[in-house]
């Protein structure tokens, strides 16, 4: 089974996070930091809200501030997102060849929905899971025993495709294949990434 992320990884959508954290931050006159980064990035969102309400030391609710990113957000996910290049070729690859294929993100469920039936990849899917409902950080190997458990399938017959080298690590601890995927948002990770995967790639093309 073939397991994919969404964010950074089937779509180029990481720049509207980078882009909410700043506005964000900069409202309450902070700076976006590393720190700050490494705290909410590829985080389910109860989590990100609440490392962001300690780290910033707000007085507003985390579910003002998931509201307040919500906002932010807006429909950029069903109108400015696009697909990554060499994503939609692979992915006909894999059906024409068969494969059972997945999604599993830390997305909010309504931007991934948003986003998969507004650039046409949802009909590859078997199904998606959201570590938001699971209320699993995909940075902890447990998610990937749960996707595993979930679809039926072993750990040691699944491929996971994601450009975040925290969740890269976990679904390799969970005895996975893991291919990572170039993403500009997390280059400073990437020679840790290629140290982490089985296999590293800057697109979907080089599988083509």
């Amino acid at each position: 089974m073939l397991i994919f992320d969404m964010d950074g990884t089937l779509i180029d959508s990481n720049s509207i996070w980078r882009t909410v954290d700043e506005t964000f931050l900069a409202r309450r006159g902070l700076p976006y930091t590393r720190e700050y980064y490494d705290g909410v990035a590829h985080t389910i969102f109860p989590l990100a809200a609440a490392f962001t309400k300690e780290f910033c030391h707000l007085s507003e609710s985390t579910e003002e501030i998931m509201a307040e990113w919500m906002e932010l957000a807006g429909d950029m996910y069903a109108t400015s997102v696009p697909v990554k290049p060499g994503v939609v070729e692979y992915l006909e690859k894999c059906k024409a060849a068969g494969e059972r294929m997945i999604v599993l993100t830390s997305s909010v469920p309504v931007h991934c929905r948003m986003a998969l039936t507004h650039l046409g990849l949802l009909p590859y899917f078997e199904q998606i899971l959201f570590a938001h409902e699971l209320g699993i950080d995909k940075k902890d190997p447990a998610i990937f025993h749960k996707a595993a458990e979930i679809m039926g399938v072993k750990e040691s017959d699944c491929t996971v495709f994601d450009d975040s080298v925290a969740s890269c690590r976990s679904a390799k601890a969970a005895g996975m294949t893991v291919i990572g995927v170039y993403d500009e948002f997390f280059h400073v990770s990437w020679d840790e990434m290629q140290d982490v995967c089985d296999r590293t790639i800057r697109g979907f093309a080089e599988l083509l």
